[in-house]
């Protein structure tokens, strides 16, 4: 056996010893042999990755309702209605300017962002077109089952959840679900930032985690991951002032535009941009590694 050989399977033991892993968490011992191999082994991002699972601490936020999608078996949440700060006040030249009070109705958010397992179940069926597998290098690989289906554009985006008997959120509903009512900056809170709550740039991942992960970094209803791992289409045309003549009641973005906005950073995002307001935009015909999405109802 090669020193390299020996050396992954050190670390594969290691992984099984402290947390209690099983053949469900592959991916871990795939990215790890992918590190080995290219002479890039870290032990402080394997640390990092282990943190993900917050094992033996449970998450204080608990959805107040749930129920299964029988079409996707996707978890959905109950944001009940009522009001919520959204956006920020930090840079009145900065897209998420200003603060103001929103009001919503009630709805249902996905839980986690739509897994490559889910999405393979419409793409079966014929009702949705496959995320470019020539690019996509997790698609359709089981040990990548759980990971968020990246290389969808929004029209796919679209396609799925109305597949699925839902739709994308609103970035109204995006952010309330993320934020909750008491405006905070994390999803998790006010605290900074760090590799125990969120996949994003001092993780050291470099790449989507499994959807299901995170959970200390829950919003205040229970919904996992909406700050870092990907960025997330949701139904609204983006436009730079849209908050400044916004409606009270139920905003639903612009009427036209050229591009769709986006929500909640990415695996490379720093911790300023994975906050529960931050704004980003993409042409709607573009898919990309580090761009998913989620339902709501």
């Amino acid at each position: 056996m090669t020193v390299k050989k020996t050396l992954l399977w050190i670390i594969l033991l290691i992984i099984a010893a402290i947390s209690g892993l099983s053949i469900w968490n592959l991916d871990i011992g795939l990215r790890t042999w992918h590190q080995v191999q290219a002479g890039a082994f870290s032990t402080l991002r394997l640390r990092y990755e282990l943190a993900a699972f917050d094992i033996g601490r449970p998450s204080s936020n608990i959805a107040p309702d749930t129920k299964i999608s029988t079409t996707d078996g996707m978890t959905q949440v109950y944001v009940p209605a009522g009001e919520f700060i959204m956006g920020n006040n930090g840079d009145p030249k900065s897209k998420e300017y200003p603060e103001r009070p929103v009001y919503l109705d009630s709805f249902w958010m996905d839980k986690v962002e739509v897994t490559n397992a889910m999405y393979e179940k419409c793409a079966t069926s014929g009702a949705c077109f496959l995320p470019v597998p020539r690019l996509n290098p997790y698609y359709g690989k089981w040990a990548y089952r759980d990971l968020p289906v990246v290389y969808v554009n929004w029209y796919g985006a679209e396609q799925y959840c109305a597949w699925a008997g839902r739709r994308l959120p609103t970035e109204a509903e995006w952010e309330k679900a993320a934020r909750g009512t008491d405006a905070r900056y994390f999803t998790w809170g006010n605290n900074r930032a760090n590799p125990r709550l969120a996949n994003f740039a001092e993780s050291l991942i470099g790449e989507p985690l499994p959807a299901y992960r995170y959970p200390l970094g829950a919003s205040p209803y229970g919904v996992l991951n909406m700050g870092g791992n990907v960025r997330e289409w949701v139904a609204d045309w983006f436009d730079m002032k849209y908050y400044l003549s916004a409606p009270y009641e139920n905003p639903k973005g612009a009427e036209t535009g050229t591009e769709r906005s986006l929500r909640g950073g990415a695996y490379d995002a720093n911790a300023d941009d994975i906050t529960t307001f931050r704004r980003y935009k993409h042409e709607p015909d573009s898919a990309g590694l580090s761009r998913g999405f989620r339902c709501a109802e």
